[in-house]
């Protein structure tokens, strides 16, 4: 399924060319040769992948809820087998290095493990005598079909996200992961139907706009799920609520890192290095905006320009790598412009990582900008790249309100020695994430991914239990017998 062979979808069981002609091609970031090619599916084909899922629902969700975990439990045993291969295929279609790809992996596995945790997360409720010989029960049941759509940035973790918890709450699931990574898809596919699950329980299909606006409208779709960018996002939502779907949505962030006078900067730099370069900053956490208190900035910025220009920028296998391409060349058109923008506007490039090596992969060279102003463009846009805006603040109260006037409010994080500080923070921020000392404050798969204002559209967020409420519906039986 290389080269120049076109991906198949996998409906009701079976791999099956798509009926829409059209496909795209696939490149590898790192070098800009392509691996693969990708249907654009469309209506058709997805009618046929949620055709096969309502088909598979009736009895899917008659299975005993300890028999689905099983199967999840026999996915996670596939998946620990196969994690290497999995590493190797993030590495190859989306460029992050080895060990992102490698703990985006991990983090992966610990949702399919929380996932089969369901028969005790799905539990419901009972109490007797609400009134005289009469007794209530409340019960969680599945939704029906749900549909996922995923981004290009985690391109194994975040269908873990969804698939297996949607799976064990008794639902049959379509996939619809982006275009731009499809093979990493394709694979977990195959160890879905290795573990056990029935066909047509969970199906894919491959495509770009046209599958996603199918799925949204669907009368067979139940429930949507969707991570990807803030204007996708907004259209998600919007669409399949109309629809009368059950939507989360997932969206873009702009995310702060304030760094207090007292901060241990030993320790503070390497993380905010790894939250704002990390990933080639192309993940929903990565912080892009560092708020510098008075006096840190000039100690700060010194100590960042340093690290910065020592990042190297490679192919993402080559272990010496530090940031890999990011994912086409269009977005880095994209990243460049901001760079081009926020030079334009007066920002100060404090600090460029090395050039990358000649060739014909999508590399942006890390930059750092300092004396940022609050309004400009590069520090209240989300760019997905490489860059890292400072701007520097008189306190704690102007940090705040730099960082809540976002729109945004995925992730912040602080950075400090002080208890007060740190509590004052995390209780004004408005941000759903929040670190101190921790530049990344992704939550374990138990806990929701909560990200607040623009950054979310719902209100049953991704992961935790918040997830098994999404994937399932409350049903309460009042009962009495005479």
């Amino acid at each position: 399924m290389a080269g120049e062979a076109v991906l198949e979808n996998y409906v009701g069981g079976a791999w099956v060319r798509a009926v829409a002609p059209d496909a795209l091609d696939v490149p590898d970031p790192s070098t800009g040769a392509r691996i693969a090619r990708v249907p654009r599916s469309g209506a058709t084909d997805v009618d046929a992948a949620v055709a096969a899922a309502r088909a598979a629902f009736p009895a899917w969700r008659d299975v005993p809820v300890a028999e689905r975990a099983r199967r999840v439990l026999a996915l996670r045993e596939r998946l620990e087998s196969h994690s290497t291969e999995l590493v190797a295929s993030v590495v190859r279609e989306n460029g992050k290095t080895v060990e992102e790809a490698r703990g985006s992996v991990r983090r992966g596995i610990e949702a399919v493990e929380f996932a089969a945790a369901a028969p005790t997360t799905m539990q419901g409720a009972f109490l007797e005598d609400v009134s005289a010989g009469v007794d209530t029960t409340l019960l969680r049941q599945p939704l029906g079909v749900v549909a996922g759509i995923t981004p290009f940035n985690f391109p194994v973790m975040i269908p873990l996200w969804m698939a297996p918890l949607a799976l064990v709450c008794g639902n049959a699931f379509v996939l619809k992961p982006s275009e731009r990574v499809p093979l990493s898809a394709a694979f977990l596919a195959r160890l879905i139907a290795e573990a056990g699950f029935p066909p047509g329980t969970f199906n894919l299909v491959h495509g770009d706009a046209a599958a996603v606006d199918a799925l949204l409208t669907h009368p067979g779709v139940d429930a949507v799920s969707f991570v990807g960018s803030a204007p996708t996002a907004r259209h998600v939502y919007a669409t399949a609520a109309a629809h009368g779907k059950r939507v989360q949505a997932l969206s873009g962030a702009k995310n702060h890192l304030i760094v207090m006078p007292d901060a241990d900067l030993e320790r503070s730099v390497p993380a905010i290095l790894s939250s704002a370069f990390g990933q080639s900053g192309e993940r929903c956490l990565a912080g892009s905006v560092v708020l510098a208190v008075d006096p840190v900035g000039d100690r700060l910025v010194e100590r960042l320009a340093a690290a910065v220009r020592a990042l190297r920028v490679g192919p993402a296998a080559d272990g010496a790598t530090a940031v890999g391409p990011v994912i086409r060349p269009e977005h880095q058109a994209r990243v460049l412009r901001w760079i081009e923008e926020g030079e334009a506007g007066g920002a100060e490039v404090a600090a460029r990582g090395a050039a990358p090596a000649p060739g014909d992969g999508f590399y942006v060279a890390p930059v750092l900008f300092d004396r940022v102003r609050p309004e400009m463009a590069i520090a209240q846009e989300e760019i997905f790249g490489p860059v890292l805006a400072v701007v520097r603040v008189p306190s704690l109260e102007e940090a705040l309100r730099v960082a809540n006037r976002s729109r945004f409010g995925n992730a912040a994080a602080i950075f400090t020695k002080d208890g007060k500080a740190a509590r004052e923070f995390a209780h004004r921020i408005e941000a759903g994430m929040v670190g101190v000392n921790v530049g990344v404050p992704a939550p374990a798969a138990y806990f929701p991914f909560v990200g607040w204002k623009g950054s979310f559209y719902g209100d049953l967020h991704a992961t935790g239990r918040d997830a098994v409420e999404f994937y399932t519906r409350k049903k309460v039986v009042t009962t009495r017998w005479f």
